[in-house]
């Protein structure tokens, strides 16, 4: 499907059907292959991820179900040049975040220069009181970002969301990899592609950057993984990454307050952690501070972390950073705080708690894609396009009862790239998720990322959750 009548940007094929620079060499690999070979290994790739157990919870109605995350095996290949564009873009935006949270918890300098209306952080759930005039370490805000983008054409890539709570994926990212490096070895020694392999010891080096200053003299930093438990949608990643750094996966139960510190339990006793990279939302981080019922979190751990006892990764409060009704503002604030254009853009965005913006919604819902301010995972968004009019009468009747609670969006023409089927490749929709890490060091963005793709035919929903799969990301070398 395409939006309004345009034709979809094809990352691999020209309009004459000729091969672009960037597939070259891949697509003249693939030519000269047997098919039944191919079709072979497509078989082979999905039972390396079921033995490894690759998967991923599917929450609803019923219990949550695991599922095994589809793998699609030809790469999504993008050119030095491209992805040297992508990494100022991203790095700008990355940086105006931090700067903006700085702002948002202490004087609020976008929200009186009139750059931002305070009804947006007015009742906002993302907007956390208990981090008004809190630092954390080193200044940063989000130590892990995941800027998803989309393509819209040979030099078209705009921001479709900013994750800066506590983005997933990147442990698919890396065994995607794994599993192309595999089965076709003979590949990476034809193509220079760039690595992604280190990216745990990188996560590490960045983590540890960030220990608060009193206990950095003190040895290497202990670092831990915070987990939800075992039927988390990502415990997979969380147990992956912990094992991948050499780190300690820790639930909120083997955790406590000792002397001041957050302390792990051992064998041998308390052990003192200094940073915890979480993966356990706000609202369950302290049963003092938010959810008094929460037995995911730790008792007492907002005290320690106001006293300079430990560092959050993701710090908390971070969530208003990728709340889709600030996203819509994105480009203000990259120019507020850089003094600079955007070199990425924006989708047009309308905020539905806007009289004016939510007509026009209503008035064209077949057309644009709705999304919950504060939805995820592809969950309670509407596609116009693909949606029955029963569908649009029912979510007509959400967004007038609730018209604050959604933003909405163009339905855009993303780009294709090929995947593998039974007849040989064909287009499907993605979008691309690269990683950043940040630290008081510097920011550090690891070449690709994860690609998402809408393995049915016509769709553009590319979250797993709702029937869409992975590929392998290549930046090529110079």
């Amino acid at each position: 499907m395409t939006a309004a009548g345009r034709t979809n940007y094809d990352e691999m094929l020209n309009e004459d059907g000729s091969v672009r620079p960037a597939y070259a060499d891949f697509r003249n690999w693939y030519d000269s292959q047997d098919k039944a070979w191919l079709k072979r290994q497509d078989a082979e790739a999905e039972r390396f991820f079921r033995r490894i157990g690759i998967t991923f919870n599917v929450y609803g109605n019923e219990a949550a179900e695991e599922r095994l995350i589809p793998f699609d095996m030809i790469p999504r290949i993008i050119t030095a040049r491209e992805w040297r564009k992508l990494t100022r873009g991203i790095e700008q935006r990355v940086r105006a975040l931090n700067a903006f949270l700085q702002d948002l918890y202490h004087r609020q300098e976008i929200i009186r220069s009139g750059r931002l209306p305070i009804g947006a952080l007015r009742d906002n759930e993302a907007f956390l009181s208990q981090m008004i005039g809190m630092t954390p370490p080193g200044g940063v805000y989000t130590h892990i970002v995941g800027i998803d983008l989309v393509r819209t054409g040979p030099e078209e890539f705009m921001v479709l969301e900013d994750n800066a709570r506590t983005p997933s994926g990147v442990s698919y990212m890396l065994e995607n990899r794994e599993t192309m490096m595999a089965m076709f070895p003979e590949l990476f020694t034809k193509i220079p592609v760039r690595p992604v392999s280190d990216y745990p010891r990188r996560l590490a080096r960045s983590l540890r950057a960030c220990a608060p200053p009193a206990f950095k003299g003190s040895g290497r930093p202990t670092v831990a993984v915070l987990t939800p438990g075992i039927y988390n949608s990502a415990y997979f990643e969380h147990a992956f990454l912990a094992d991948q750094m050499g780190a300690e996966l820790v639930e909120g139960s083997d955790l406590r307050v000792v002397d001041g510190r957050v302390a792990m339990r051992t064998t041998t006793g308390f052990k003192a952690i200094d940073v915890i990279y979480r993966r356990v939302d706000d609202d369950y981080l302290d049963p003092l501070s938010f959810q008094p019922d929460s037995v995911l979190g730790v008792a007492g751990i907002m005290d320690v972390y106001r006293s300079g006892g430990v560092t959050i990764a993701n710090a908390p409060g971070t969530g208003i950073a990728d709340d889709k009704a600030i996203y819509s503002y994105m480009p203000e604030i990259v120019e507020f705080y850089t003094g600079e254009k955007p070199i990425l853009s924006n989708v047009p965005t309308w905020r539905c708690s806007e009289p004016d913006a939510l007509a026009y919604v209503l008035d064209n819902l077949s057309e644009l894609v709705v999304k919950e301010v504060h939805g995820s995972g592809g969950y309670g968004m509407l596609i116009g396009p693909t949606s029955s009019k029963k569908e649009l009468a029912d979510f007509e009747a959400k967004l007038r009862a609730r018209p604050d609670n959604y933003i909405a969006q163009p339905t855009l023409s993303l780009s294709t790239v090929p995947i593998f089927t039974k007849e040989g490749l064909a287009p499907r929709h993605v979008d691309l998720r690269p990683f950043v890490l940040v630290s008081p060091e510097g920011i550090d963005i690891t070449p690709g990322g994860l690609t998402r793709v809408a393995l049915k035919k016509g769709s553009l929903v590319v979250n797993s959750s709702q029937g869409g799969g992975t590929k392998d990301s290549w930046v090529l070398d110079e």
